[in-house]
């Protein structure tokens, strides 16, 4: 089983943009699909989108499309997401996810009888207006 860990959050103003990254470690990093979510402060996590085991196709949640890009290096054994025209609202803890199913990482959000074969521990962004 990997292992995850986000990097790249901190503190952004608003209109910027930031890149996560999410490496794993102590697995076959290509035998899982990914998925990035965020949880906002008082707020459900949600999903932002995932990507397959070869990054050949993403899905992405209809709140977030067109500011945020996921693709993934599997020769690094990193999935990245990308940020465009950072929002106060973006302000979350970001977590990446690993799961051998797409359709997992896609519904985990919504249905209480699915979760995810590993967890991130999380990458806070802020940003301020």
């Amino acid at each position: 089983q990997v292992q995850l860990v986000e990097s790249g959050g901190g503190l952004v103003q608003a209109g910027g943009s930031l890149r996560l990254s999410c490496t794993a470690s102590g697995g076959a990093f290509s035998t899982y699909a990914m998925g990035w979510f965020r949880q906002a402060p008082g707020k459900e996590r949600e999903l932002i989108g995932a990507i397959t085991k070869s990054g050949g196709s993403t899905y992405y949640a209809d709140s977030v499309k067109d500011r945020f890009t996921i693709s993934r290096d599997n020769a690094k054994n990193t999935v990245y997401l990308q940020i465009y025209s950072l929002k106060p609202e973006d302000t979350a803890v970001y977590y990446c996810g690993a799961d051998p199913l797409l359709h997992t990482l896609v519904v985990v959000t919504t249905d209480n009888d699915k979760d995810l074969e590993v967890w991130g521990q999380g990458t806070r962004v802020t940003v301020s207006s």
